[in-house]
C-alpha cells in the first residue's frame, strides 16, 4: 500500500504549524512531524481506524493521533489522507 495526502490535508498540516509555530516553533515541528509519520501505521493495518458508516460506500475511516484527528480513505492499494485537525475544533 501506498499513502498520497490530499491537498486539503496538506493544508491542515500547513495551518497548523502556523497556528502553533508562534507559541512553540520546535513544538509545531513535532507535532507535525507526529502526523506526518502517522499514516505507517495505516500502511501496516489500513483498517486500525474506526470506520465512519456516514460515507458508506467510500472506506472512510478515522485515526487518532494525540489530540488530533485524521480521516482517510482506503482505495485499493492506496490510503488518501483526507484531512486532520484537533479534536477539540468543532468539524
Amino acid at each position: 500500500m501506498k499513502v498520497q495526502w490530499t491537498n486539503k490535508a496538506l493544508s491542515d498540516l500547513s495551518h497548523l504549524f502556523e497556528f502553533l509555530a508562534p507559541v512553540n516553533r520546535r513544538a509545531a515541528a513535532r507535532t507535525v512531524r507526529s502526523l506526518t509519520a502517522a499514516p505507517v501505521r495505516i500502511i501496516e493495518q489500513p483498517r486500525i481506524g474506526e470506520r465512519l458508516d456516514e460515507f458508506e460506500p467510500r472506506e472512510i475511516r478515522r485515526l487518532f493521533v494525540g489530540h488530533y484527528e485524521m480521516r482517510y480513505e482506503i482505495q485499493g492499494s492506496t490510503i488518501y489522507v483526507l484531512r486532520l485537525w484537533h479534536t477539540k475544533e468543532d468539524r
